[in-house]
């Protein structure tokens, strides 16, 4: 049974679009101009386009194909939890009982995963979600095949700065006047090659790290 205070991962769905652009609005106040279902449609259709939503299920459980009693309910169950679960980021089908807490995508062009957006809302800050996403978008990167993640941040931006830095990114360039809302530059920001040993090494321990700290609230399995 899923805890109701526990967070998950899982990829991007139609039926999230609601509550994606709410937290898009939510996390980003000032960007010009938002998405909007239209635009979110088109890119959950675009095979370069690759997003993932942390939520928090408050159904109280009721995944489990062996809470059914026969034999007919534990297979029709477990039949239906295969379809609607994605092997690497769990259930794939959302309810309205799932409340998304962020969310994150990239563009993968040829070996570049390019960030487009990480996104938690505010309410939901400071329990280790938008470095979660972080963490997941970069091994989602790896599985792609992508040799370097890059993304642009606002130059005030100093406390996400910080987090890519950890993460192995450095100042690669900067584009002038790049956000719309306020002509700020923003800093183009690339890691070196994730597929080496040496970032492996890196990034494996800075996982773990991540999982002892936030275990609590986070399904790190």
């Amino acid at each position: 049974m899923e805890q109701e205070n526990t967070y998950h991962i899982r990829k991007m769905r139609d039926n999230d679009i609601p509550q994606v652009l709410e937290i898009d609005l939510d996390a980003f106040p000032t960007q010009w101009p938002h998405p909007t279902n239209s635009s979110f449609h088109h890119e959950l259709r675009n095979k370069l386009a690759h997003y993932i939503v942390v939520y928090r299920n408050h159904s109280g459980g009721g995944n489990n194909p062996a809470q059914n009693n026969s034999l007919w309910d534990r297979t029709t169950s477990y039949i239906k939890y295969l379809f609607e679960h994605d092997r690497f980021f769990g259930p794939i089908t959302a309810n309205d009982k799932e409340r998304l807490a962020g969310m994150a995508g990239i563009w993968m062009m040829v070996d570049e995963a390019h960030v487009v957006t990480i996104g938690v809302r505010k309410s939901q800050r400071n329990q280790g979600l938008g470095e979660w996403l972080l963490i997941n978008i970069i091994d989602m990167a790896i599985r792609l095949g992508a040799k370097v993640v890059t993304l642009e941040v606002r130059l005030s931006n100093v406390t996400a700065q910080k987090l890519y830095e950890k993460y192995g990114f450095s100042i690669a360039g900067t584009r002038r006047k790049y956000y719309s809302d306020n002509g700020e530059d923003a800093y183009i920001m690339s890691t070196e090659d994730i597929n080496s040993d040496e970032y492996k090494t890196s990034f494996m321990q800075l996982r773990a790290d991540h999982r002892q700290r936030w275990s609590h609230c986070c399904d790190t399995n």
